[in-house]
């Protein structure tokens, strides 16, 4: 007589029982980081985009409502000054889209449509992360931030490196679901997966939205 052997425990049931991804939780100052939304990577016919609308619309969302909340917002974009890519260092050796970003042409400016408003700051980077080689650390600490609402691209690049270093950093990072994206969905999902068990919270645009939404009492209190 054989026996049918117990169904596999899921991968999130599995990080649960050994205790991964309990929720941070919103802070009371937060800032919204704009992360690589540049014509380099919203044009998916170009070496390292993909169609990002969505992820756009779901940021300009954000983006008006931080604008009128007076919260602080950064975006970043990825630019190369060195002719000869020296500035990307060996990063230009593993991935030849580097390229595209070179200050010469367009690929490192911010898409169009998105609402920058006028008081809102862009750093230039190097790299993956938007805290490596920046001042980000020292806005978001002058700006009293506890919070980092993360939106852009890609997920599994750049997005999750900034929301990792901004947990190691000690801001509680909120991966806004709905406004990241990537070129490959299994790599987007896993990571996602990932930084919700270990570094963040992967949280949804309403939930966000709703947040910001009440805020002022928020602020009143933490004053």
């Amino acid at each position: 007589m054989t026996t049918t052997p117990p169904s596999p425990v899921s991968e999130a049931e599995f990080f649960r029982e050994r205790g991964f991804g309990f929720p941070i939780g919103f802070g009371a100052r937060p800032a919204l980081l704009v992360v690589d939304l540049t014509r380099g990577f919203t044009d998916a016919k170009r070496p390292l985009g993909a169609d990002l609308t969505g992820q756009i619309r779901a940021t300009n969302a954000l983006l008006e409502l931080a604008h009128q909340k007076d919260i602080p917002v950064i975006f970043t974009s990825v630019r190369y000054d060195d002719a000869q890519l020296r500035d990307a260092g060996v990063w230009a050796l593993k991935q030849k889209g580097t390229a595209s970003l070179a200050a010469a042409g367009d690929g490192h400016e911010l898409d169009p449509r998105l609402a920058m408003g006028p008081q809102d700051a862009l750093i230039y980077k190097k790299y993956a992360s938007c805290f490596f080689g920046t001042d980000l650390i020292s806005r978001l600490v002058t700006a009293r931030a506890d919070t980092l609402i993360i939106v852009g691209t890609s997920t599994s690049g750049c997005v999750r490196a900034s929301a990792v270093d901004a947990c190691q950093n000690g801001f509680r990072p909120m991966v806004v679901k709905e406004a990241v994206g990537d070129r490959s969905a299994a790599a987007h999902e896993q990571s996602l997966f990932d930084l919700q068990a270990k570094y963040a919270d992967v949280v949804s645009l309403e939930a966000t939205l709703a947040y910001l939404r009440g805020l002022e009492a928020q602020l009143a209190l933490a004053a």
